[in-house]
C-alpha cells in the first residue's frame, strides 16, 4: 500500500477552522428550534468550552508554611 500525500498541518487547521466558524454562525438558529429542554441541555454542554473553571484557592497557595 502507498502512502497518501501528506497533509499538512496548517492547511487542516484551516480547514477546521472554517468549518467550525460555520457551524458557530449557525448555532442560534439551530438552538432556536430545538425544544426547550434540549436547548437547556445543550447550552449546558457547551458552557465548559465557553466559561474557565473556576477553582477555590487559599491565600497560603504558594507561601512558605512557616516563615
Amino acid at each position: 500500500m502507498e502512502p497518501k500525500e501528506p497533509v499538512l498541518t496548517a492547511t487542516l487547521r484551516d480547514t477546521l477552522k472554517e468549518t467550525m466558524q460555520k457551524e458557530m454562525e449557525g448555532l442560534p438558529g439551530l438552538l432556536e428550534r430545538l425544544p426547550p429542554i434540549e436547548r437547556i441541555n445543550a447550552i449546558c454542554k457547551l458552557m465548559p468550552f465557553a466559561f474557565p473553571k473556576i477553582e477555590t484557592i487559599t491565600a497560603t497557595d504558594g507561601e512558605p508554611e512557616k516563615w
